[in-house]
């Protein structure tokens, strides 16, 4: 009860709170969500990545090699490098270097499967994680903010907020940034 006290104490005295994981994610990023990282779906750049990829026709048998083979790479492969390194990657990483509370991003194709990033992602194919099920959602596209986590790689607080990459009112893809919650407050 004492500690709670505190905590409201300090608020009302008007000094910030660091976030908690589980919690819900803060006006800030919901509104930074809905704005510019939603337009940012809709980015040339981004978008003729993921045509590009798109057209490559995958099979998910392929994807899910690929996956296999990432997650069973511990460093940072060749393969793994082009995609932190093209068009589409470098223009990432001028988003991400706008702003401190940036700590990754990345893009998706229609099936879930890394196009670009600024940083290695655990693994190659999101597209059986919310992330990528919710934005896409079914080629309709939705802005997606989960919930705030510890990050211990980061050791930071984030939130992973995603968002549709779309073409001519359809989602071809998505777009997942890292967004660290006590950078944004």
């Amino acid at each position: 009860m004492r500690t709670i006290m505190i905590a409201v104490l300090l608020c009302l005295m008007g000094f910030p709170m660091a976030a908690t994981a589980g919690e819900k994610a803060p006006k800030a990023v919901v509104d930074l969500a809905n704005g510019k990282l939603a337009a940012l779906g809709m980015d040339e750049t981004i978008v003729k990545a993921v045509v590009a990829q798109n057209a490559k026709g995958m099979t998910m048998a392929d994807i899910k090699a690929m996956d296999d083979k990432w997650r069973a790479d511990a460093g940072l492969a060749d393969y793994m490098k082009a995609l932190m390194e093209n068009d589409c990657a470098k223009f990432l990483h001028s988003v991400q270097d706008s702003a401190a509370y940036y700590s990754e991003i990345f893009v998706m194709d229609n099936q879930g499967a890394n196009v670009c990033q600024t940083d290695k992602t655990s693994d190659y194919w999101q597209g059986d994680e919310a992330k990528f099920q919710k934005s896409f959602n079914g080629g309709a596209g939705a802005v997606f903010v989960d919930e705030v986590e510890f990050d211990d790689s980061a050791q930071a607080y984030l939130v992973q907020v995603s968002v549709p990459v779309m073409r001519d009112g359809e989602a071809i893809g998505a777009i997942t940034y890292g967004i660290n919650v006590d950078a944004i407050q």
